[in-house]
C-alpha cells in the first residue's frame, strides 16, 4: 500500500490535517506518475511537537545508542539502495548508472563517514578549571533540494541524529519519493518516535513556515540563494540558527602546463554530470589566450559524446531536466549567451534531435565568453559549459574570484606547488585538484552567497551542537 500521500510524524504515517495534492511529475515523459500530500501549517505544528516532546528524551540518549541507531540505519538504507535509486530516476530523470553509482551511492558514502568519525567523536574537553561541553542544539528543521536528494537528506539526518537532535524534514516537493523511502528505513532501523518526521509540501507552505517556527532551533537548508534568502529572513525573527549550502558559479582553471585535452575533456564531466543540475558544477572553464581555440574544440567534441535520452536506456549519460521551468530557465540562457556574442561550439536552443517529449536540453558549449555576460556570472543549472580565455594566472584568479559565489572550485596542472599556490587564492568552500576522487570525509559548503556552515563527516556535527562552558567544573 503507497504512503505517497501520508507523513511521517512522531513514528506513524498520518493523514494530511487538510487533504491537498500535488502531482509528482517524471521528467522524461512529462507526465504525472504519482501525487503526494500537500502540507500545510497544521502539519508542521504537529510535526514540530512530537520532535519537540522527543527531544527531552533523545537528547539524553548515550554515544553508543545513537552509533548503533546510524549503524542500523545504513543497514537498512543498504538494502533497499536499489528501491531508491530506481524513485530518483523516475522522479528526477537521472540514469540509472547514475543513480545507482553516485545519487544513491553518495547517501551510502556519508552515512559510512560519519559513522566512522563518530566513533570517536568526544563530547567535552577541559580548559583550565572549565569543562566545554557540546550539547544537541534542539528541534532540527531540515529543508532539501531536488538535485542530490540523497547526498543531502543524509548529510543533515545523520548528522542530527548523532548529535542527539530531533528533526522535521521537508523534502523537495520535484522529487519525494526517495525521501518516503528513507521514513521507511528510519521507522524499521528503530528511530524513536518523534525523533524523526517528514512533512512534504512546497516552500512556501512548509518550508518557509519550518523556518520561522518557535520551537525549531535550528534550520539546514540546501538550495537555491533566493530561496536561502527567503528562509533566513523567516528564521531571523527566532534568532534561530541557519546553516546553508546554496548556489554556486564555478570556476576550473586550467593551468599552462596542463595536459589539455585530458583536462577538458574531464572538465567537460565536472559540469555536465547530473546534466548539469549541481550547485558545484565546474561551469566556467578557464584556459590561456594561446589555447582557447584548441580547447574549444577537444570541449565540443566530449560533449557530442554525452549521450542524452532515456534514463532507462544502456548508455544514457544525460537524462532529462527536471521540469519544465528548468528547462526555460536554460533555454533563456542560452539564448542570452548567442545574443551576447559567445561562440555557440556545440549544442544550442531546443532539444535534441529525436527527443521530442521529456525536458531534455542540448549538451552546449560556448567559447570566447567575456567576464560580465549572462552566462558567466548566472547560475545555469544544465548542461551549459563557457570557456573563458585568460592572458595570465593572476587574471584567471582574478575571474574566478569574480564572483557572488563561492562554493567550489577547479584547479588543474602538472606544477603541484604552482596548483596549490592557485588553490590557496581561490575564494571558495571547496578546491578540486586534478580531478580527485570523491572524498567522503571533506568539508562542504560555501563562501559568500553560496551559504555558511559545513556538512560532510563529522563536520556537520557542529552545526547541530551548542557549546556550553562549565566553569568551576574542575575545582
Amino acid at each position: 500500500m503507497t504512503r505517497n500521500l501520508k507523513f511521517y510524524i512522531n513514528g506513524e504515517w498520518v493523514d494530511p490535517v487538510a487533504p491537498r495534492r500535488i502531482p509528482v511529475i517524471n521528467p522524461a515523459t512529462e507526465e504525472a506518475f504519482t501525487e503526494i500530500s500537500g502540507g500545510s501549517r497544521a502539519d508542521v505544528d504537529r510535526a514540530v511537537a512530537a520532535a519537540k516532546t522527543a527531544f527531552r528524551t533523545y537528547s539524553r540518549t548515550g554515544h553508543q545508542e545513537r552509533l548503533n541507531l546510524l549503524k542500523r540505519c545504513l543497514e537498512i538504507y543498504n538494502r533497499r539502495y536499489d528501491e531508491i535509486a530506481a524513485a530518483v530516476t523516475q522522479e528526477m530523470g537521472a540514469p540509472t548508472g547514475l543513480a545507482k553509482e553516485a545519487q544513491v551511492f553518495v547517501g551510502q558514502g556519508h552515512f559510512q563517514a560519519l559513522i566512522d568519525k563518530f566513533e570517536t567523536f568526544a563530547y567535552y574537553e577541559t580548559r583550565g578549571t572549565t569543562r566545554v561541553v557540546k550539547e544537541p542544539i534542539g528541534v532540527c528543521g531540515l529543508i532539501t533540494p531536488w538535485n542530490w536528494p540523497l547526498n543531502q537528506i543524509v548529510c543533515k539526518v545523520a548528522p542530527a541524529l548523532a548529535a542527539g537532535c530531533t528533526m522535521v524534514l521537508k523534502p523537495s516537493e520535484i522529487a519525494p519519493i526517495n525521501a518516503l523511502i528513507f521514513a521507511e528505513i528510519m521507522h524499521e532501523a528503530g528511530v524513536p518516535k518523534g525523533v524523526f518526521n517528514l512533512v512534504n509540501g512546497t516552500g512556501p507552505d512548509v518550508g518557509q513556515v519550518l523556518a520561522g517556527h518557535p520551537d525549531v532551533d535550528m534550520v539546514s537548508f540546501t538550495g537555491s540563494t533566493r530561496a536561502g534568502i527567503i528562509v533566513a529572513r523567516e528564521a531571523a525573527a527566532t534568532v534561530k540558527r541557519v546553516c546553508q549550502e546554496l548556489g554556486g558559479k564555478s570556476a576550473n582553471i586550467i593551468l599552462p602546463d596542463a595536459d589539455l585535452g585530458l583536462r577538458v575533456r574531464q572538465g567537460i564531466g565536472a559540469c555536465f554530470i547530473n546534466s548539469g543540475q549541481s550547485c558545484d558544477a565546474a561551469t566556467r572553464m578557464l584556459v590561456p589566450s594561446h589555447l582557447h581555440d584548441k580547447a574549444l574544440e577537444i570541449a565540443a567534441d566530449e560533449a557530442a559524446k554525452q549521450v542524452t535520452g532515456n534514463p532507462l536506456a544502456e548508455g544514457t549519460v544525460l537524462g532529462p531536466l527536471v521540469s519544465q521551468m528548468q528547462w526555460d530557465k536554460v533555454q533563456r540562457l542560452i539564448k542570452a549567451g548567442i545574443d551576447e556574442g559567445a561562440t555557440l561550439a556545440c549544442g544550442g536552443l531546443g532539444k535534441p534531435d529525436g527527443l521530442s517529449k521529456g525536458y531534455y536540453a542540448r549538451p552546449t558549449v560556448f567559447g570566447n565568453v567575456k567576464p560580465g555576460m549572462t552566462i558567466e556570472k548566472e547560475e545555469i543549472f544544465g548542461p551549459v559549459l563557457s570557456i573563458i580565455p585568460y592572458n595570465t594566472v593572476d587574471e584567471a584568479i582574478e575571474i574566478a574570484n569574480d564572483t557572488v559565489y563561492g562554493l567550489a572550485a577547479y584547479v588543474q596542472g602538472n606544477n603541484m606547488e604552482q596548483v596549490r599556490g592557485v588553490a590557496s587564492r581561490l575564494r571558495a568552500g571547496s578546491i578540486y585538484v586534478n580531478a580527485p576522487d570523491i572524498d567522503f570525509f571533506a568539508p562542504f559548503g560555501g563562501y559568500k552567497q553560496s551559504g555558511n556552515g559545513r556538512e560532510y563527516a563529522d563536520f556537520a556535527l557542529n552545526d547541530f551542537m551548542e557549546i556550553k562552558g562549565i566553569v568551576g567544573y574542575g575545582n
